[in-house]
């Protein structure tokens, strides 16, 4: 799977915008800046590497701005509420959420793999695994015709 991602500089490009919307989420929650002054400061701090930037700002603006509908989709495939999910698998639902939702051209699979990964990198132990099961439960319901289709 690592060779796939060092071979394809367009994938990683897109990961490295997951990791940052994911970021900018995380950090929209905790501490109430608006998404324009987290992609401002993200897109002035250098050290950031490549990244699709036109995606990352999709991302983290349409997460932040469409939260509460988000937040509704996702709660019936929770086994807590949603304020009590910790910040790591709330940036990640959220943004997995806005990607199965709005992003029809990435594969439901694909979303599901990189808020897994993302999981795995900046969450616990195995909140990966529970991020894995409510996404793949969402996914039933907004992506039923593909899922169907891919079978």
């Amino acid at each position: 799977m690592s060779e796939v991602k060092q071979n394809n500089p367009a994938k990683s490009m897109r990961h490295r915008a997951r990791e940052l919307a994911m970021q900018g989420i995380y950090e929209w929650r905790l501490s109430g800046k608006s998404a324009a002054l987290i992609e401002k400061a993200t897109r002035d701090e250098k050290s950031l590497g490549r990244y699709d930037s036109e995606f990352f700002g999709q991302l983290l603006h349409g997460a932040i701005a469409q939260h509460e509908e988000l937040s509704e989709q996702i709660a019936p495939h929770l086994d807590r509420a949603v304020k009590e999910l910790s910040p790591v698998e709330f940036s990640v639902l959220l943004l997995g959420a806005y990607e199965l939702t709005h992003h029809p051209e990435v594969p439901y699979r694909v979303v599901i793999n990189e808020a897994v990964e993302l999981t795995k990198t900046f969450g616990g132990s195995d909140g990966h695994k529970f991020v894995n099961g409510v996404l793949d439960k969402l996914a039933a319901q907004v992506r039923a015709t593909e899922i169907v289709a891919s079978r």
